[in-house]
């Protein structure tokens, strides 16, 4: 559960990096990626939880 919460944090400081890049104060091929990577681990602790891992 903290994981989620940590991918929730990583996406909203990671989308308002990405604002200020489209104000020219970061590069934009640095805060792509960091948005990219930490939606994609927000979606992949949201997918992985409930899953049979055998016996």
């Amino acid at each position: 559960m903290i994981l989620l919460i940590i991918g929730m944090l990583s996406v909203v400081v990671s989308s308002i990096m990405n604002m200020l890049a489209f104000l020219h104060v970061f590069p934009l091929y640095v805060t792509i990626p960091l948005l990219f990577l930490s939606i994609f681990f927000t979606v992949h602790q949201l997918n992985h939880r409930k899953t049979f891992k055998g016996f």
